[in-house]
């Protein structure tokens, strides 16, 4: 079975859907569409911004989830048996399985992306990568500190990313090194993405999906909630209005995938990051025989 899976905020680059925009007349037609529907030029962004421009959630969500959905417009015979979406990259998932238009989707990439900015402004907030632990460990440590620090990326065995407020960070990080964790690594992000933290952005974003139309998708859709296959439009809704303060299931979500049968993983979008996370997934993946590409 193929299986189609798509990054999220941390896969774009300068340059990123340019070759598309300018040898696709349909694929152009759809960026100056974007163009249209966000008030600026998402595209000078894209293809001949800066990465620090590029690295602002108002603009690196849009465009990553252009760049993947465009693409896989693009793709004669994209026709997959299962998808799956990355945080962001749910979204992108819904719109290339018919489950949301290109528009609607466009739309609430946007107030997503705005509304975590206003969220991030509001309380500072960060994230820390631990690699070299296993899952319960990192759980309890972050379980055991007062403040705000909670499990947000389950990316693949080993390594687990944290979500909070600054100072719990911080003790999480020296915590879990004393532990044995490899690395913890605080990252350069503007908040605290897939924690209680995002509540004001999951409520903003939860009002736009309620008056959005969600059919049913062509395929099922393992979203980052359950970590399962989803195919009714209701439950798809309450799962996206849930991820914004939920754990990117991604793990999970992939060995659910082979389970069911996916024996060939295609990353549609900028970069290969899912790529290398689903190599060390359990190495389940390779050890199926499925294929990645």
């Amino acid at each position: 079975m193929k299986a189609y899976v798509f990054p999220g905020q941390g896969a774009q680059f300068v340059g990123m859907g340019k070759e598309l925009y300018e040898n696709n007349a349909d694929a152009k037609a759809l960026f100056e569409k974007a163009n249209e529907i966000l008030g600026f030029r998402i595209t000078d962004e894209m293809f001949e911004g800066t990465e620090e421009g590029l690295k602002q959630t108002n603009i690196t969500q849009p465009a990553v989830f252009l760049h993947s959905v465009i693409l896989a417009k693009t793709i004669t015979d994209f026709k997959p048996d299962m998808v799956a979406g990355h945080s962001l990259g749910e979204i992108s998932a819904l719109v290339a399985t018919n489950c949301l238009a290109f528009e609607d989707g466009l739309r609430l990439v946007a107030i997503r992306a705005n509304a975590m900015q206003k969220a991030c402004e509001a309380n500072p907030s960060t994230m820390a990568a631990i690699i070299g632990l296993d899952d319960d460990i990192v759980e309890q440590v972050c379980a055991s500190i007062d403040e705000v620090v909670v499990a947000a990326n389950y990316n693949c065995p080993g390594q687990l990313v944290i979500s909070g407020e600054v100072s719990a960070i911080q003790k999480a990080c020296e915590l879990l090194t004393e532990k044995g964790a490899r690395r913890a690594l605080v990252l350069p992000v503007g908040g605290a993405f897939h924690s209680p933290m995002m509540e004001p952005a999951r409520e903003e974003l939860a009002a736009a999906i309620k008056e959005t139309q969600f059919n049913e998708p062509s395929c099922p859709v393992y979203q980052n909630v359950p970590a399962s296959a989803v195919t009714s439009a209701t439950e798809i809704k309450e799962n996206l209005i849930l991820q914004l303060t939920a754990p990117v299931k991604w793990t999970q979500s992939i060995q659910a995938m082979v389970a069911d049968g996916g024996t060939e993983f295609i990353e549609v979008g900028p970069g290969k990051v899912l790529q290398g996370l689903m190599r060390k997934i359990d190495r389940s993946v390779e050890a199926s025989g499925a294929s990645l590409e």
